[in-house]
């Protein structure tokens, strides 16, 4: 969830990287979805009937969340683990926090950081083994047993994570998707593989909500940032205002902080 420098030339952000002006706008809206989420869910009385709220607008945070830490850790950084060691130092601070709001389980959930931590590592891991197979440093045999240990890492800790299997799955597939995407050039053949490589990402979108109308503001939100790797990203202005990297760092960990104050206030708490 850090923010990268933009490409400074045309050229750059139409072949290796595309424009990343668009995650200016993204940062603002993910950080808006995702309070009104928690604030419906842990704040606000249940008499003002506003549920219809986070299982609408907040619904768009997870999803555009992992289209950003997909989209830097495809095209802005060269160190995709680095990276998502930074989200998980968020998440590692957030987890007092996270673990005081009410639930309905006692159990043990690491927040939605180690979820996109765990994804953006998985999806650049497997592109490395995959990168390292194609020039004949690796053999299918490691191939395949690197491919199985991090399935079955992933049916592990998706009993762990925040949205579960289907949110590990996210930053992998949009990563897939996106870079196909992005070079898919003119002949047909190579618009339908692109497109083809979309369609599990949407259907992992709508698995990860019960109801409908979470389930399409989740699906458009995939929708959108696909069709943003796929050209549209040249479209987006950039930001009038930037998000300041503090705020952006310590938002997550901080509001989940001041809610659970409120609520050991308000006696909601212990």
């Amino acid at each position: 969830m850090t923010s990268y420098p933009l490409p400074r030339t045309a050229a750059a952000a139409d072949t290796a990287r595309p424009s990343s002006a668009w995650t200016g706008w993204g940062q603002w809206l993910a950080l808006a979805t995702m309070t009104l989420d928690h604030l419906t869910r842990y704040v606000l009385p249940e008499a003002w009937n506003l549920d219809w709220a986070g299982s609408s607008l907040g619904r768009i945070a997870f999803p555009l969340f992992a289209a950003m830490v997909a989209w830097h850790g495809l095209f802005n950084t060269r160190n995709p683990l680095r990276y998502a060691r930074r989200i998980l130092v968020i998440g590692l601070v957030a987890q007092l926090p996270f673990m005081l709001m009410p639930r309905a389980s006692d159990a043990l959930l690491l927040n939605v950081c180690f979820t996109l931590a765990a994804g953006l590592a998985w999806g650049a891991g497997l592109r490395e083994l995959l990168a390292r197979y194609r020039s004949g440093e690796l053999e299918s045999r490691w191939l395949a047993l690197g491919g199985l240990a991090s399935l079955t890492v992933w049916v592990l800790l998706g009993h762990w994570v925040e949205y579960g299997h289907e949110g590990l799955l996210l930053v992998p597939l949009l990563m897939l998707a996106m870079y196909h995407l992005h070079r898919a050039g003119e002949p047909l053949a190579e618009r339908l593989a692109a497109a083809a490589l979309a369609l599990p990402v949407l259907v992992v979108a709508g698995q990860m909500n019960a109801s409908d109308l979470a389930k399409s503001f989740t699906v458009a939100t995939c929708v959108a940032a696909l069709w943003l790797a796929a050209g549209a990203h040249r479209l987006a202005p950039a930001v009038p205002r930037a998000m300041p990297r503090r705020l952006w760092l310590a938002w997550y960990p901080g509001h989940f902080a001041l809610i659970a104050l409120w609520l050991w206030l308000a006696g909601g708490l212990g």
